[in-house]
Order: structure tokens, then C-alpha cells, then sequence
């Protein structure tokens, strides 16, 4: 851990305390960069997803064909056993 000595604006940093819910300077500080490149990180990803093409035509018959059960048959067939 690198340690260093900088002015920080005290109402910026009383600002991102009580946003990020933290106690001391020392962990606002680690925190707000913590946030910084978490949300650098999701936004590469988002650009990443947005440059790939999808056609998704048809998609809702291909998870129709196969994917399920007919229950219908299922609550006669509990009637029929349940009847002999």
C-alpha cells in the first residue's frame, strides 16, 4: 500500500463518506477509488456488450420447443392415480 500525503476538500470528502457509508478518511479515500474503477471496469463491459450484434428473431419459439413440460398431462395422470 503506497502512503502519501495530499489536500482533499473537506466537504467532498464528508460528501463521499456519508454516500458510501464509511468512518474514517483513510477508508473514504480507499473506497471512493474503489468505486471509481469499479464503475470504469462496468463500463468497459457495457461498451464491450454493446459492440456485439444479436438477432434474437425466432428466440421465443426456440425456447418454447422442448423446454417444457405439459403439466396438463401431468395433473391428469395425478387424477388417474389417485382415482385407482
Amino acid at each position: 500500500m503506497t502512503r502519501i500525503s495530499v489536500d482533499v476538500n473537506d466537504e467532498w470528502l464528508e460528501a463521499a463518506r456519508a454516500e458510501l457509508g464509511t468512518e474514517s478518511k483513510v477508508e473514504t479515500i480507499n473506497a471512493a477509488l474503489h468505486e471509481l474503477a469499479r464503475r470504469k471496469r462496468a463500463k468497459d463491459l457495457i461498451a464491450t456488450l454493446d459492440d456485439i450484434e444479436l438477432d434474437l428473431r425466432g428466440s421465443a419459439d426456440a425456447w418454447r420447443y422442448g423446454g417444457g413440460r405439459d403439466l396438463g398431462k401431468l395433473v391428469e395422470e395425478a387424477r388417474e392415480d389417485r382415482i385407482a
